[in-house]
């Protein structure tokens, strides 16, 4: 079936047909879709209030439209995603049903006409096409809408605390690793929001002060996309690269609480034996537990959610954990934002005068001290004010 789907992703497609939209490609899952997603191509995904990561993966491949058969927006809170695809001139035919996405297959040339998206004459789906100023409208109204998540937030905050009581309060369950975090910074870089910037902004605190770094899933490849390597790579392993589980870094698997690791057997078939770690919420909040619980002094966060609104745009009730894995780090957590504006060097010009000018006050005295010395200044001193009646004379 895998050697299929590959002849089906590389076999020529031919010449596009006349009023062509652009080529299909389809996945349930729109992180694996921006993977093979070209220029031009057709984005064929289900996926319900789409957020600010799908957006801008979405938007990075430049599709020529995105099919959507979930609804872009439902209301539960305000997801930017649909503004950021619109913004940047890619439309969007919301809610067409899911039925869209066995009805074509990769490499189907589509033509979009209003609300309906076909494949040659035969229609395949019908949607509704968004704009700016609706998509907007329908923000402003899940604003006020807010108020009801916030409550399922806290229930699903304090569900999460009782299962998992023992591995926040006690690190109970927290497995053994080889790489030293003791005493050191921690680097967890999620593939999240802004996490290129952030990674450039740090580079030079990278440098410094050789942090381990820490990749959650697809962030190891950002770092390596960076110019660095991964010390540790930790998630569940269905967004990372075989390069990047294959570059020396140790492999933490996010399990199910039950023991379940699906992602275990394909980091074995590539010759590692992972550390298991099963645990209920995310895998960021896995990498920064176990950075914690290693004695890491200073955790530094990248492309990870910091905000009420980013949890929610995360889409699932794991998110509760992100917020109490904070609560649990503590005063070690700093945002990668907070890190380059305190690092930042500022020069000002003063600055620069006085570097400038205190050597030259240093050398003065250490002729002044000496005979010869005291010749050469005073020469410089008989030469300075026969320039100075210079330029008076010029000016008078």
């Amino acid at each position: 079936m895998t050697a299929m789907r590959t002849r089906l992703l590389h076999r020529s497609p031919g010449p596009p047909p006349p009023g062509a939209t652009g080529r299909a490609r389809v996945d349930r899952r729109t992180k694996d879709l921006t993977k093979r997603l070209r220029p031009g191509e057709v984005a064929v995904i289900d996926h319900e209030d789409i957020d600010r990561v799908s957006a801008e993966a979405l938007v990075a491949c430049r599709p020529s439209l995105v099919v959507n058969a979930a609804r872009s927006i439902s209301g539960r809170y305000p997801n930017v995603g649909p503004e950021i695809i619109l913004e940047a001139g890619i439309p969007i035919l919301d809610d067409v049903g899911s039925a869209v996405m066995d009805s074509l297959a990769e490499d189907d040339w589509v033509h979009l006409d209003g609300s309906v998206i076909s494949r040659g004459d035969t229609v395949v789906a019908t949607g509704r096409p968004l704009n700016l100023d609706g998509v907007r409208e329908e923000m402003a109204t899940a604003r006020e809408g807010l108020s009801g998540q916030l409550e399922m937030f806290a229930r699903n905050t304090m569900e999460y605390l009782v299962r998992e009581k023992d591995l926040l309060i006690d690190g109970v369950g927290v497995p053994e690793i080889r790489t030293i975090l003791d005493g050191r910074h921690a680097l967890i870089v999620v593939r999240g929001y802004h996490y290129k910037e952030d990674l450039q902004a740090l580079q030079h605190y990278i440098r410094e002060f050789k942090p381990v770094l820490i990749g959650v899933d697809g962030g190891a490849d950002a770092l390596i996309q960076a110019g660095h390597r991964p010390d540790l790579i930790v998630g569940d392993m269905d967004s990372v690269s075989d390069a990047a589980l294959t570059s020396g870094a140790e492999i933490v698997v996010h399990a199910y609480r039950d023991g379940r690791a699906p992602g275990v057997e394909r980091v074995q078939n590539l010759g590692i034996h992972p550390v298991v770690f099963p645990a209920t919420g995310t895998s960021e909040d896995v990498a920064m537990l176990l950075a914690d619980d290693k004695g890491a002094t200073l955790i530094v966060a990248v492309g990870t959610h910091a905000t009420l609104v980013e949890f929610l745009d995360k889409g699932r009730k794991g998110m509760a954990s992100t917020f109490l894995t904070r609560l649990r780090v503590g005063s070690k957590l700093i945002d990668a934002k907070g890190v380059s504006r305190l690092y930042r060097t500022r020069i000002s010009v003063w600055t620069i005068l006085a570097m400038l000018l205190v050597p030259l006050m240093v050398l003065g005295l250490a002729l002044s001290s000496t005979p010869g010395g005291s010749v050469i200044l005073n020469l410089l001193g008989a030469r300075w004010d026969d320039l100075w009646a210079t330029i008076v004379g010029v000016f008078t």
